[in-house]
């Protein structure tokens, strides 16, 4: 038995998935409550976490000792329980997954719940899956609807999604241009190669696009060759919600219109390698390229180039296509988002670390990768965070939305270090800055470019263990170099400079994937929103917006809240405590009259979406 703290048991919080049940009991001596179950089916279908029974969180972040007096009844029904069969459809727990602490005096049981191995999911109770399966979606355990269910039984049992034949389709089918302009880059990379000399059908049968039917002699089209070259009309036949999106603006801002689009419209095919082609010429248009030779050729590549073209390889090789969401791809002037349908088969840190490979659709890898685009070796994710490092750019963000189901990477061209925010930093911190640890630098930076930073931003920056990284956050806020805001599991960090600096361009924080910052949580606030009015209030000394306020004062206030991010009424209702009719009438109304404040959607003033910002 190990001894834990209350402050310990804060920074878990803050970095991983941690849930806290009183475990009491009838008679007070404690008991497996039926929760526990339903959270330990949703951590091993998502991420994993950790359970401390005897432990109670009320209100939310206040952690409460309960304690549990029989434990070792309590340790037998755990595991009597997980290796039941009819209860529960697999136990994933190591033996060493369940031990006792104890906090103040007290005895509590901790479960690390791992995050389960695709064969293995879903983990549900009872015996049927469509009733017995749940996801942890923020802090709730939530059941998975039944097409999400048949979703992950299917990449549980199929190795690769796009192996599969499909009797109904033949060459036809295919787009022979497509095959050409593939087949033309085969010639050029492996000019001795014997696969150049046969017939177009045998050529795709030897790269795994089609597949001979023993029985009738035909050849047939398999899913991964119908998604490299397929019409799109075909490909929609068989993925009903197939759609590839790329999408480029002038503007940094994310909610500009795109000056240049391309989707499936008929003057191409909507094939995948028709999509690679085109969208990697468009992404690559304007990088510059240093002068180099090999002999007498010159060299037209960049790391640049190659974290690009990984990138947006992965993004096509490892979409689930039977998702709902489209692929896309987005170029910004000082950022690429690239986005596919399907979560990680692996867990971000392992994707990070590279060396396992999983991929969703290996037919699609092999055949990319036999004309140079693409790894077998799990290396992906690690050549791309490298090439984009040797140009001392900040470190790409990898993210899974597990509500939505898809997963996004974020390339940013932004210095990790630029001169001006070293000299901002310096003007405000002075020597305090620039003999600290690099570490803190960096955290310092980050929070400086982005407007605000988080724990799960931190741990992508740094290879420490999370406590550690929690213990430096409280060191930086202690030593007066950050500020914090909101609870354990959603706080975030800024400057002292916040008001002056990130309310003026929230929009870099809010381009960070990590969705906490900017979605709503339960009482319809973002954290970015919470944070400014956390500030607001504090320099005028206010624990909650008064009653009454002198217009003056109100308008700054909302000036304030709607710089950067567009607000909608309901939310600038629920931050100042105001009636929504009266809130319009008085103030927003006239502030759009006036030139302060402009419309998000000004087409169409009654939009239900219509949000207002400073203009």
């Amino acid at each position: 038995m190990s001894m834990l703290t209350l402050t310990d048991l804060e920074s878990l919080v803050e970095s991983t998935d941690v849930e806290c049940k009183a475990a009491r009991g009838k008679s007070s001596e404690g008991a497996v409550p039926d929760s526990f179950w339903e959270t330990y089916s949703a951590m091993a279908n998502t991420k994993g976490g950790i359970v401390y029974l005897g432990i109670e969180e009320k209100p939310a972040s206040v952690f409460h000792v309960v304690g549990i007096q029989n434990v070792e009844r309590m340790l037998k029904a755990l595991w009597d329980t997980l290796n039941a069969r009819n209860k529960v459809s697999k136990n994933i727990l190591e033996q060493d997954a369940i031990t006792v602490q104890e906090i103040e005096g007290k005895r509590i049981i901790e479960v690390t719940v791992p995050r389960a191995r695709r064969k293995d999911r879903p983990i549900y109770i009872g015996q049927n899956p469509l009733k017995g399966t749940f996801v942890r979606r923020h802090e709730g355990d939530y059941h998975l609807d039944e097409e999400e269910v048949r979703r992950m039984t299917a990449e549980a049992v199929e190795d690769s999604r796009d192996e599969t034949v499909l009797p109904d389709f033949r060459i036809v089918d295919l787009d022979m241009e497509t095959i050409l302009s593939y087949r033309n880059r085969f010639a050029a990379l492996k000019p001795g190669s014997p696969w150049l000399d046969v017939s177009v059908e045998d050529f795709l049968l030897r790269i795994g696009a089609i597949q001979k039917n023993r029985s009738t002699g035909t050849n047939e089209v398999r899913r991964a060759g119908l998604l490299m070259f397929g019409r799109f009309d075909a490909i929609h036949d068989v993925y009903p919600y197939y759609f590839v999106d790329y999408q480029e603006r002038l503007s940094a801002e994310s909610d500009e219109r795109w000056s240049d689009r391309l989707v499936p419209d008929g003057d191409w095919s909507g094939n995948l390698y028709d999509y690679f082609q085109r969208v990697y010429r468009k992404l690559t248009a304007d990088v510059k390229i240093p002068f180099r030779l090999s002999g007498a050729t010159r060299i037209d590549d960049t790391p640049i180039h190659e974290a690009l073209r990984e990138t947006l390889a992965n993004t096509l090789i490892h979409a689930d296509y039977t998702g709902r969401v489209s692929v896309l791809v987005e170029k910004y002037p000082d950022r690429f988002i690239f986005r596919n349908p399907g979560l990680m088969r692996v867990s971000l840190e392992q994707a990070l670390a590279g060396g396992i490979s999983d991929c969703r659709n290996r037919n699609l890898q092999n055949m990319f990768r036999y004309v140079g685009y693409g790894d077998h070796a799990g290396s992906g994710i690690p050549k791309i965070l490298r090439n984009w490092h040797e140009q001392h750019w900040q470190v790409p963000f990898l993210m899974e939305n597990n509500e939505l189901g898809f997963t996004k990477i974020e390339l940013r061209m932004i210095s990790l270090f630029p001169e001006e925010t070293h000299e901002h930093l310096l003007s405000q911190f002075g020597s305090r800055y620039s003999e600290m640890p690099e570490r803190d630098r960096i955290i310092l930076v980050t929070t400086a470019i982005e407007g605000i930073v988080t724990h799960k931003r931190v741990m992508q920056l740094s290879s420490e263990h999370p406590k550690d990284i929690t213990a430096r956050l409280c060191r930086l806020v202690q030593d007066g170099f950050l500020l914090k805001t909101g609870e354990t599991r959603a706080r975030v960090y800024f400057l002292p400079s916040f008001p002056d600096k990130a309310l003026s361009s929230p929009d870099k924080a809010l381009s960070s994937p990590d969705k906490a910052l900017s979605s709503p949580d339960s009482t319809g606030i973002s954290t970015l929103v919470q944070a400014k009015m956390d500030v607001i209030l504090s320099s005028h000394g206010w624990s909650r917006f008064p009653g009454r306020l002198a217009p003056s004062v109100m308008r700054s206030i909302i000036l304030d809240l709607c710089t950067g991010e567009p607000l909608e009424l309901r939310v600038l209702a629920k931050a100042l405590a105001r009636d929504p009719k009266g809130l319009y009438e008085a103030y927003l109304n006239p502030m759009i009259s006036e030139g302060l404040l402009e419309l998000k959607y000004p087409a169409a003033r009654n939009h239900p979406n219509q949000a207002y910002r400073t203009k």
